[in-house]
Order: structure tokens, then sequence, then C-alpha cells
């Protein structure tokens, strides 16, 4: 009998992290979601506004963007806000890219009017996946503020043409792996983030042999593993775009509760 291998936390090989979202968890913005992925949360914020960027005006479309930021003790040791040294670091500046261009594939700018949606991503805590957890919650976020801004006729179309997600995957002693926390994620020989639509297009994938070059067999089972973890993911966040104020959901190995 072949001897079962567990990680560090007990999960399964293909099994995500217990993934928790909390509604509306400040009330100012239209949107606003915090997401935990295990020991991972991001609060998402979506704020509307009418008007878009000079280059787009009188465009007929719309914009989204996004922006991304760790809070000073999000990790082990403090680290210096950003503004107090007066440059955004190089990775802060990925990151916020990323999350912008996975919001836009999914939108449908002429909906949406010449209307901004810009997308606030605060790490407070990190432990892993702060990129694909801001992403996942940037989505619902996004999606609660369509809501509001179509309800009150500010939004003139529904904007939404998918749903888009993402998740980590990496092969840890030789073994690929879905959704990496930190313990994992630094000693990986290959690292991935993978986003994706809910219909199971890609959108973006970002994959890094830290190690040995990895193979296309290799690549082929980290991007089946990130699929399964993101038709969950989708799932979770289309209860939660249609779930009341307020509202607590879970999904914990592939049920939402």
């Amino acid at each position: 009998m072949t001897e079962r291998i567990e990680r560090a936390d007990g999960r399964r090989m293909d099994q995500l992290r217990e993934v928790t979202l909390h509604m509306d968890w400040v009330s100012a913005p239209e949107g606003c979601v915090l997401v935990s992925c295990g020991n991972t949360r991001v609060l998402c914020s979506a704020s509307l506004t009418e008007g878009v960027p000079r280059w787009r005006k009188d465009s007929g479309f719309g914009w989204v963007t996004a922006e991304y930021a760790m809070l000073p003790r999000a990790t082990d040791t403090r680290n210096t806000r950003e503004s107090v040294k007066g440059k955004i670091s190089g990775r802060t500046s990925e990151i916020s890219r990323l999350i912008g261009r996975a919001l836009r594939a999914a939108v449908d700018y002429a909906a949406l009017g010449e209307n901004t949606i810009a997308i606030d991503c605060d790490v407070l805590q990190a432990d892993g996946g702060t990129r694909t957890a801001s992403i996942t919650g940037a989505w619902i976020a996004l999606q609660r503020a369509i809501a509001v801004g179509r309800d009150s006729g500010f939004i003139p179309g529904n904007p939404t043409r998918d749903s888009v997600c993402a998740i980590s995957v990496g092969i840890i002693d030789s073994i690929p792996r879905l959704d990496l926390p930190y313990e994992e994620d630094s000693r990986a020989e290959t690292d991935m983030n993978v986003v994706m639509t809910g219909s199971g297009s890609l959108v973006e994938v970002q994959g890094t042999a830290e190690g040995a070059p990895f193979s296309r067999a290799e690549l082929d089972a980290l991007l089946d593993l990130a699929q399964a973890g993101c038709r969950d993911l989708t799932r979770l966040q289309r209860a939660a775009v249609d779930s009341a104020p307020g509202a607590v959901l879970t999904l914990t190995d592939g049920v939402i509760a």
C-alpha cells in the first residue's frame, strides 16, 4: 500500500485551504469583502465614481483599476509603509497591475458607461497567496459595487462578462500541490499563480522554476490542480455576490456553508 503523504496543515495535495468571506466588513465602499484563505487575510474594497481617466474621456467606455498594499505587520516582522518611504516597490506595482488586468478581462466597458471602479486590496495578514486571494475577493467587491451602480441608475448596463478568480499551485518535494501557504511557497521547486475565468479560460499564468526546470507534464498537472481549485472558488464567489448584507460564507473542502 502506498503511504499517504500529508501536508503540514493536514490537507490533501489537491485541497484548498479553508476560505471565509465576510461580506461588507466595512460599510463605506460600494462593495467590500474580507477574504480569509487559511491564515492570509485581505480586505477588498470597491469604490464607484463618475468619470474616467483623461485619456479615456468621451470614449463611452468605463474603467476598472486596482491598488494592492500590505499593512506594516502583515508578516512576522514590521515593514515600513511604502507611503512613508515615498516609493512604491516593484512587487506592489506588479501585483496591482495583475489585479487590474484580471478584473478587466471580465468587464464590458461599454455597459459600465463612463464610470470608474477602483479596487483597493489591503493585506491584513500574509501567509502565502495574497495576490490570488486579492483577485478572488476583488471580483466579489466589484460585483457588489456594480449592483449598487445599476440599482441607482448610475451604471447603464450589465458590465459583467464573466467571473474571475485565482489560485497558487506549486511543486514541493517533487509533488504538485494546490494553494500554497508561506511555508510551502518559500521552498517550492516550482511556483505558479493561475488566473482563470468562471467559464474556465485562462487570463494569466505566472510560473517560475526556482531550481530544476519543470516538464510539460508537470505544467499540465499544475494547471489541472488550479482549474479544480478555481471551480470551487467560482462557486463561492457566485454565492457571495447574491448573499445578504453582512453575510459570512465558508468554503471547506468543496462545501459552502
